[in-house]
This record gives structure tokens, sequence and C-alpha cells, in this order.
């Protein structure tokens, strides 16, 4: 009988709701704002680009100036967070590994593309890029034209994307102790192999993920853009900027087909990377 009531009492007390939300109602209020914030947006572009019949879909895209501009704005997001991947990771070495005199201030710059309007930035960088810049004039000297072509919209990419690999790679590197290096290093390993085969592995899955945030981000970006751009037509116009001016001549269907090829594309490229992510993680974790 005691047994009994003991069983029972302790089936009770696992049934008690936890303090805590459960599963069950924070599952719910998750996909209740997913739906609300991500999916109807979403849904609704699909909805209204498929107003248009097929032949006027493949029109869309089969034109030059959006296939170029599509061209424009996957191929400079792409070539930034490579960039961004490299200077990134570096930044990210030197805040944690290193102690120096202004080291917190160095850590708060990374955030300030975090914080500055994207207009003031494309503003800046349009001012200090163009011919009769600073930086323009300099670079004029060598004959190198950096503002108002792609070469420009690759420059402001990297600069609001490059906190997305700092801030991501950062945190994984605090964790990495040293005494793992100087083991590998007592054992004849030289800084290339510690590099590539201590480091590199447990920092990959960070620096996809930061390659990832930093390559959609620069996929979307418009307001840093515009300004160092030159929008020219087939040369340096890029796919958001496309969207506005159809929007602007009242063709919301051709608007909304852009948008939605360029979220499949995206899509597919992000689910890409994760795959890539995820295998590296299962590879990673079968050689620990």
């Amino acid at each position: 009988m005691t047994t009994s009531a003991a069983a029972s009492s302790g089936r009770w007390r696992l049934r008690q709701p936890s303090v805590i939300p459960g599963f069950g109602l924070t599952l719910g209020f998750s996909l209740a704002y997913l739906t609300l914030i991500i999916l109807i947006p979403l849904a609704g572009l699909v909805w209204r680009s498929a107003g248009l019949s097929g032949a006027e879909f493949l029109a869309i895209l089969s034109d030059q100036r959006t296939l170029n501009a599509l061209k424009v704005s996957f191929g400079t997001a792409f070539i930034a967070a490579l960039v961004n991947v490299v200077f990134g990771v570096i930044v990210a070495w030197v805040i944690v590994r290193y102690e120096f005199p202004g080291r917190r201030i160095v850590d708060a710059i990374v955030d300030l593309p975090f914080a500055l309007p994207t207009a003031v930035a494309g503003i800046s960088l349009a001012a200090l890029y163009a011919p009769n810049g600073w930086i323009g004039q300099v670079l004029n000297l060598f004959g190198i034209k950096a503002a108002f072509n792609p070469t420009g919209i690759v420059i402001a990419l990297i600069f609001i994307g490059l906190p997305f690999v700092v801030r991501t790679v950062q945190p994984i590197m605090e964790e990495i102790d040293r005494e793992v290096e100087e083991a590998a290093a007592t054992l004849g390993a030289g800084r290339f192999q510690t590099i590539s085969r201590i480091l590199l592995p447990g920092l990959s899955p960070a620096i996809l993920t930061g390659f990832a945030l930093a390559f959609a981000r620069g996929v979307g970006e418009y307001g840093s853009v515009i300004f160092i751009a030159g929008n020219i037509p087939y040369v340096s116009e890029i796919a958001p900027l496309l969207i506005v001016i159809r929007l602007e001549e009242f063709n919301y269907g051709a608007a909304a087909a852009i948008a939605t090829i360029m979220l499949g594309l995206s899509f597919a490229m992000l689910l890409f990377i994760n795959l890539v992510q995820a295998w590296n993680r299962r590879r990673y974790g079968h050689g620990a």
C-alpha cells in the first residue's frame, strides 16, 4: 500500500506543471510568431507573383537587366563575404588573443556598422572612395576606380558584413584553450599545422555561420549600396534597386517576381551552406 501510494505520489509530482513554460506553450508561441512575422509576408509575396502567367514570369526571369542585377547582387555579396571571412577571423583573433591599449575601443568599433544607419554609411563611403575623395584620389594614382562600379558595392558590403563574422567567431575562439596550441607546439607542429589542424576544425562551423550571415545581409542590402554603386543598368545595378524601380513604375507583378527569384536563390544558397555546416560538425564531432 505504501509503495503504491509512493508511486502514485511520484506520478503526481511528474505531472505537476512547471513554473517555466513547457514545450507546448513555447512551440505554439514560436510558430505563431514566425507565422506572423515571416511566413505570412513571404506567402503574400509568392501569392502576388503567382498572379503572373508562366510566360510572364519566365520573361521577367530571362530579362537581361534582371539577370545582370541578380548577378551583381549575389556576386558582390559572395565576394564581400569571402573577404570578411578572412579579415573577420583575423580581427577576432587580435581582440581575443592580445592585450593592447585601446582594445576595448577596437572591440566597440566592430559593432559600429550595426548602429550606423545604412544611408549614412553609403554617403560616407561614397565621399571617401569617389575619384575626388581622400581614398579615391590615392587609388586613382594606381588606375583603380573604387566607386560607382561593382567594386564600390563590394566595399560597402564588406563594411556592413564584417561584424557578423567577428561576432560569430569571437565567442568560439574565446573557448579554445591555449594549452591545446602549446601541446601541439611541443609535439612538433608548426604554426600552419596548428592553425589548419587544431584551430580551424573547431572554428569552421562558426566561420561558415558568419559567412552565411554576411552573405545574406549583403544580398538584400540597399541603403549603403545605392550611394556608391553608380546604379548603372547592366553594370552596377543591384536587384533591390531594380525592385524599387519596378514599384515606382507601378509594375507590382514584376517587382514581386524579382523578389521571389531572390528569395528562392537566397534560400537555396543558405540551405547549401547549412548542409555543409552540418556535415562539417558531424565530421569534427566524429574526429574528436
